[in-house]
């Protein structure tokens, strides 16, 4: 079962969600859970279906004290690479959240606080901490959406299905009928 705190202190969670991805942009979340907030389902959202997935972002939704969600679009990744992009990401998610937090738990081995605010990099986070959890499935969740309302105006490409990753079928679609703005041009493509 997944810890809900790390500290006493006003503990957010923060997330990303695209990084690996070939198109489209890199999302993070952040949030903040009540300190009595238990939920056994709760994990790494790249460990649960899509119907958990959904399932559990209601109740984060209803339950978190306050989240916030951010989109760094594929200009910006290219011009500051993919872990600043997403650095950034969480940045301004933790920024955006209406309650400040007093301590910052990250997946990951990377960060840099642009806000003042003491952290900790959880290598394997999402599968530890509840609020890191929340977050993942968070990020997931609105980038996946996002990828699913672009894919309409590029059906080429089946982001409906593959979400920017650089699947065999997506690759194919590259050869066949080329880059799109939403594609990282700086990243292997085919």
């Amino acid at each position: 079962m997944l810890i809900n705190s790390y500290s006493k202190l006003v503990e957010c969670g923060t997330d990303e969600a695209g990084r690996g991805s070939i198109a489209g942009p890199v999302t993070a979340a952040a949030v903040i859970l009540p300190r009595d907030f238990i939920n056994v389902e709760l994990n790494d959202s790249k460990k649960l279906s899509i119907n958990k997935r959904l399932e559990l972002r209601e109740i984060i939704l209803k339950k978190a004290l306050a989240y916030s969600i951010v989109h760094i679009q594929t200009n910006t990744i290219e011009k500051i690479n993919i872990l600043n992009a997403s650095i950034l990401a969480m940045n301004k998610s933790i920024d955006q959240l209406s309650i400040k937090p007093e301590f910052i738990l990250v997946d990951g081995n990377r960060f840099n606080s642009k806000n003042n605010i003491p952290f900790k990099c959880i290598v394997n986070g999402d599968s530890k901490y509840m609020n890191i959890a929340a977050a993942s499935i968070l990020a997931k969740t609105s980038r996946d959406e996002l990828m699913e309302k672009i894919s309409f105006k590029f059906p080429n490409y089946k982001w409906e299905k593959n979400k920017g990753y650089p699947t065999k079928e997506h690759r194919e679609a590259l050869l066949k009928y080329g880059i799109t703005v939403h594609h990282r041009k700086s990243f292997k493509l085919l």
